[in-house]
């Protein structure tokens, strides 16, 4: 009983943020993957196309991540300045994409003038685009200055919306194929690692902060304000958010003083909901905007797999709060996102459609223009 007790932790703060938040972000990421899509298929802007996993693709991906896992496990302190280089261009592309939908909504209800700037790639850059594209890069450079976890967070949520936006899945044979993978290896690398490696991998690899290369830069050329500069960086591979939420908790404190969900844990659920989505306004080439979502809200299969996603989560969170270890989230997501869609398109006979897909190959379409 008294364990049951903790559980009222659950209430706080801290964790009802960080469960909000990853829902929105799903929910959020998968939006976007749905009307990029359409977006793409209808202005048949092909190099902008999303890649379209196959088997084999869906295959490499756990082995790829356990490869990484390992290289970051071993060699992290080594490549650490790269990868931080590396993540603040991704996360400039990431913002400027996840931003670039609610720049131009707003430029349209307010009647904006916006001449073009330039060719760019064989596109136009507006100005606001620019300004735009200033905007992202400041935010980043702050991060890097500051290292603040709700810039971190910031960042990492476009990556998100990024990742689920351009990697796709085409049927539910492949997404079951790519979960049931991650399912196994989330498990194997957060319980099962220590027996093999010395330490919990997962655990040990996402908690580390990075060293900062413009703490370095600034060092070496003794630049004033140094000390304002951090020395280490949480990467946005996660969300953060301080245990304790209201009490203050330092920009860049210690990781053990934060809740942390990895981007997988919502990203990969994501993709189940964007594909669900697709499939829900698989016969309109418009783009959704979120009315279309609410009418007829009780029909759609994104309605099924977002509370499960939540069940889920809270399932996880739960869990380890009762066992005081870290947990595989994607142990209790991948069971509660995809049990319902199976359950429910099986009852409604749609399971053999989507188990073969009705998404356009945007790969497939590009070939075919090349030739």
């Amino acid at each position: 009983m008294e364990s049951l007790w903790k559980l009222l932790y659950l209430l706080e703060p801290a964790p009802m943020t960080l469960i909000v938040t990853a829902m929105a972000v799903t929910f959020g990421s998968a939006f976007r993957a749905l009307n990029h899509g359409k977006e793409m298929e209808r202005n048949r802007d092909l190099l902008e196309a999303s890649i379209t996993l196959d088997r084999s693709q869906a295959l490499m991906i756990p082995v790829m991540s356990s490869c990484s896992l390992l290289l970051m496990f071993y060699l992290f302190s080594s490549v650490s300045q790269l990868l931080t280089a590396f993540t603040a261009i991704a996360s400039v592309s990431s913002l400027f994409f996840w931003l670039s939908p609610h720049v131009a909504y707003l430029k349209s209800q307010f009647g904006l003038a916006d001449p073009f700037l330039s060719q760019c790639c064989s596109k136009s850059f507006t100005r606001i685009q620019g300004l735009l594209l200033l905007a992202c890069i400041f935010i980043v450079a702050t991060w890097l200055v500051s290292g603040h976890w709700i810039l971190n967070n910031l960042l990492g949520i476009s990556l998100c919306v990024a990742f689920v936006s351009h990697v796709r899945l085409p049927n539910i044979k492949i997404c079951a194929m790519l979960l049931v993978c991650l399912f196994v290896y989330d498990i194997f690398w957060v319980f099962f690692s220590e027996r093999f490696f010395g330490a919990n991998v997962m655990v040990s690899v996402a908690t580390k902060q990075a060293s900062n290369p413009v703490h370095t830069v600034a060092n070496s050329l003794s630049l004033p304000g140094l000390q304002f500069i951090t020395k280490k960086l949480e990467l946005p591979v996660k969300i953060v958010f301080p245990r304790n939420l209201w009490g203050g908790a330092s920009p860049a404190g210690n990781t053990a003083d934060f809740m942390i969900l990895g981007l997988g844990d919502m990203a990969i659920p994501a993709m189940l909901l964007a594909l669900v989505l697709c499939f829900d306004h698989r016969n309109s080439r418009d783009t959704v905007n979120l009315l279309d979502l609410h009418s007829l809200k009780g029909n759609k299969y994104i309605w099924y797999a977002l509370p499960g996603y939540a069940i889920g989560l809270v399932t996880a969170l739960a869990a380890g709060i009762l066992t005081h270890s870290p947990q595989p989230a994607l142990l209790y997501l991948v069971p509660s996102t995809l049990g319902p869609i199976f359950f429910i398109s099986w009852l409604r006979k749609d399971l053999a459609e989507l188990w073969e897909g009705t998404m356009p190959n945007l790969n497939d379409k590009a070939r075919q223009i090349d030739l």
